[in-house]
């Protein structure tokens, strides 16, 4: 069984100042996050980003910016010696109609459970909202929540402790 750290994207990955973060050039690493994603990379955790974008349902955004803002916050990582193994995303917002997969719901992350033959009980997840860390504890993680932007480097480094 596989090992893997989940994280949220906006507010743990990139800055979630604006409330839509749809484009590159809109994109902010969050202090130390590159380092962070590198250090659970070589310490043979797969990395799994699970993010609620509810903009496209109510027509802020396409699929296709969140998609080619994925591959620069992938590539970006690469370049950092990190490594992101998929990346799981809701599309969907309650106001436009009922789904399993949105946050607090869990249905993405029991997808990447079974997809990578990952164990829960050796995996984490790292959120900054109250319904990520619903999410992980549903399925069994150890969660962490922080605050918006803040660095998880300190989390990184005690997940990786022997």
């Amino acid at each position: 069984m596989n090992k893997a750290v989940f994280l949220d994207r906006d507010g743990v990955i990139n800055h979630n100042e604006e409330y839509y973060t749809f484009s590159k050039d809109k994109f902010r690493f969050i202090d130390d996050v590159l380092k962070s994603i590198a250090l659970l990379h070589q310490n043979g955790f797969l990395i799994i980003v699970i993010s609620n974008q509810s903009g496209i349902a109510k027509g802020k955004y396409r699929i296709e910016d969140v998609e080619n803002t994925h591959q620069f916050m992938m590539d970006e990582i690469k370049k950092s010696g990190g490594h992101i193994d998929e990346i799981y995303y809701c599309t969907h917002h309650p106001e436009h109609g009922a789904c399993l997969c949105r946050k607090p719901e869990s249905l993405l992350i029991e997808k990447a459970l079974a997809r990578f033959e990952i164990d829960p009980k050796q995996s984490f997840l790292i959120g900054d909202s109250v319904r990520d860390i619903v999410a992980g504890e549903k399925v069994g993680l150890k969660s962490f929540k922080i605050e918006s932007n803040q660095s998880i480097l300190d989390i990184c480094r005690e997940i990786v402790k022997p």
